[in-house]
């Protein structure tokens, strides 16, 4: 498996154009979102949590938009029972080589399917009982968001859940504009320069789309889940929990 690298991808000053999930990236995204998005190694531990709590016998955890496979990763060792295989979906087949790799080192291939497909389009999930979206479902184009909660809520088993991770948008703009300066600064500390920081937001200006709390909560309402909440929130980082009746 590749040694993680640093993220210095936006480090000199460039033409800046969309992100892009390729290898330039898949060989540093470990690295990116753990000086990137605050409080990630307690989210994933969150997240590990609540999947032990609703996973079920005899069905299918899937991790939508699963990148590197940190997620699948994370909950591998908590499902004592063999009965229960971990599917991660993304579109980005160097992320998915790169999961692929960390999933074999770790002995828990066996246990994990990978598949590549866009969220935009239609999709299948085989006897799902968590469904996991981390940092993922602000890269859906909007119009196509509901649609896709409607199908994970359509397809989830009864007492099943979806878990999602996302950058959000205060009510306020004032404190939208405190929390992504705070969020600056949090980046500031993990090493990240100015330049750095105003490239990738540039470059993620017009694909990473983010909703308020209320837009989000009301997203996984309109689309059945009769149980909505969140269990996380760092000022512009939020993680919503859906339950299926």
């Amino acid at each position: 498996m590749k040694k993680k690298k640093k993220d210095k991808i936006f480090a000199k000053k460039m033409k800046i154009q969309d992100f892009n999930f390729d290898n330039k990236v898949a060989n540093v995204f470990d690295e990116m979102l753990e000086r990137s998005v605050p409080f990630y190694a307690e989210t994933q531990r969150m997240i590990g949590k609540l999947v032990e709590k609703f996973a079920q016998d005899g069905t299918n955890i899937y991790d939508l938009g699963c990148s590197t496979g940190t997620t699948m990763l994370n909950i591998a060792p908590r499902i004592k029972t063999k009965d229960i295989k971990i599917i991660g979906i993304d579109n980005s087949i160097p992320m998915l080589e790169r999961a692929k790799e960390k999933l074999k080192k770790k002995g828990v291939r066996d246990r994990c399917e990978l598949k590549c497909a866009d969220l935009n389009q239609p999709l299948f999930l085989n006897n799902p009982s968590v469904v996991i979206l981390v940092l993922t479902l602000q890269f859906i184009r909007p119009i196509q968001r509901e649609a896709l909660i409607k199908q994970i809520y359509d397809q989830l088993i009864a007492n099943g859940c979806i878990i999602a991770v996302e950058k959000i948008l205060a009510n306020d703009s004032m404190t939208n504009r405190l929390f992504i300066d705070l969020y600056y600064d949090y980046k500031k500390s993990r090493g990240y320069s100015q330049l750095e920081i105003a490239q990738k937001r540039e470059a993620l200006e017009n694909i990473l789309i983010p909703y308020r709390i209320d837009e989000n909560i009301m997203l996984l309402r309109r689309s059945g889940f009769p149980i909505v909440d969140t269990f996380f929130q760092w000022h512009n980082f939020a993680g919503f929990l859906g339950i299926k009746q």
